[in-house]
């Protein structure tokens, strides 16, 4: 891994994206640290209980980067086009029209992104009006003469709002511009940032915490938890592909023998990041609900407590589901069986065509079970433990997931950069 960032750093090319990279994400800190307009700074810190220990405002605010419980004005984070892309995905396998403009390459795709877009900004429009309540409702635990928004007017409301949903839109074409120009998939690598940036506050409530045996075991079951999480997300199966001569033109290409790839987690990280952002709808609703005549939004708050077994339980589900629903979009059988077909490729044993394609379906669907029980277990383990003892792991299974598994396709990606470098270089 060392070795393969000073090798980058001496290729002026990927240097350059390496900067940007860092440049965007250094942009996307300072964001976060910056209050929205209307917002009372000396009041921030007398809310921040509000958004610390296991609730889902503590989840969110991980996710943002600390920006939620700062009100800044990237309090919202990128989990609003996030949740535009399930919706967009999802609408894609119900809806012929979007079905249809998935086929249509890169024409077809750029059409779906724009929706995406166009949704993610209707989204954090409307989250943004839900937490200017739900700020202005903190101001009852504050107090005599502190307010959290100074002066609450509708125009000082509108403000906010459209500082919040400006800043999403804004980090969504940051996001975009780090997948264009620079190294990895730059939304990903924002949630990355938010959940790093909060690791010495995770060091701190380990350190302090005053259960000895705690502090002794808790780096090795996180050791191990990592060596795990990497073990499963580079393990593949390889199906051996067999290649026969062909006449093309007036030269006869060479058959030959090299193998399909197939991933035990093929969809990565993307099904915790879905899930966590579906099972984070209902208790932030609760939440901006606040307190009626039945207290349902409490009641609701509470049902879907990240530390609770509902939460859990739906998470896992959603996982599961979400590693067979997004393998199935980025891996298509019957797709690949003609491409095999076509370029004169077989799988030893098994006919081209439709056998080829059944085949790779099967163990397609043998390998993501497990891969899919992997990533539910390791979301709720932490969970788990916090809730037998009285330990805080500070960090969920979720964030460790998605914290390695952004970190190995980043590195991945490097290293693809520097091998296209070093073949040029051979070339030339």
């Amino acid at each position: 891994m060392i070795s393969t960032i000073l090798g980058a750093f001496r290729v002026r090319e990927i240097r350059n994206k390496v900067l940007f990279t860092a440049l965007i994400l250094a942009l996307y800190r300072l964001g976060t640290h910056i209050p929205a307009p209307g917002i009372n700074s000396s009041a921030i810190n007398a809310i921040q209980k509000n958004f610390g220990g296991n609730s889902i405002l503590g989840l969110l605010n991980l996710f943002s980067g600390g920006g939620l419980g700062r009100i800044a004005i990237f309090a919202l984070g990128i989990m609003p086009y996030i949740t535009a892309s399930i919706i967009l995905q999802l609408l894609t396998v119900v809806v012929p029209s979007l079905e249809k403009l998935q086929k249509e390459g890169e024409v077809g795709q750029a059409r779906i992104t724009q929706y995406t877009r166009y949704l993610t900004v209707g989204l954090a429009f409307a989250q943004s009006i839900g937490y200017v309540f739900l700020f202005r409702s903190f101001q009852k635990s504050l107090g005599p003469g502190q307010e959290v928004i100074t002066n609450f007017t509708l125009g000082k409301m509108l403000l906010i709002v459209i500082s919040l949903t400006a800043g999403t839109v804004l980090l969504m074409w940051m996001g975009e511009l780090v997948t264009q120009r620079g190294i990895g998939n730059g939304i990903s690598l924002l949630i990355f940032a938010s959940i790093v940036a909060r690791i010495p506050n995770g060091v701190q409530s380990w350190w302090n915490n005053p259960d000895q045996v705690f502090r002794v075991v808790m780096p090795f079951i996180a050791i191990g938890i990592v060596a795990a999480i990497v073990f499963v997300q580079e393990g593949q199966r390889r199906i051996p592909i067999q290649y026969a001569k062909r006449v093309i033109g007036r030269r006869m290409t060479q058959g030959g023998q090299t193998f399909l790839p197939l991933r035990v987690n093929m969809a990565g990280v993307i099904p915790v990041i879905f899930a966590a952002s579906v099972m984070a709808i209902p208790p932030t609703i609760g939440q901006l609900v606040g307190q009626n005549r039945n207290n349902f939004g409490q009641h609701l708050a509470n049902f879907f407590s990240p530390q609770g077994w509902h939460y859990v339980l739906g998470e896992s589900v959603l996982i599961i589901l979400f590693t067979y629903f997004y393998t199935a979009v980025t891996f298509n059988p019957v797709d690949q069986a003609d491409n095999l077909r076509k370029y004169g490729g077989f799988i030893p044993g098994v006919r081209p065509g439709r056998p080829t394609a059944e085949f790779l379906d099967r163990i397609l669907a043998r390998l993501t079970f497990p891969g899919a029980l992997f990533l539910a277990a390791i979301a709720a383990l932490p969970t788990i433990l916090i809730n037998q003892t009285s330990a805080n792991f500070f960090f969920g299974g979720t964030s460790i997931l998605i914290v390695i598994g952004v970190a190995l396709d980043t590195m991945k990606q490097l290293e693809a950069q520097l091998m296209m470098r070093n073949y040029e270089g051979f070339l030339k």
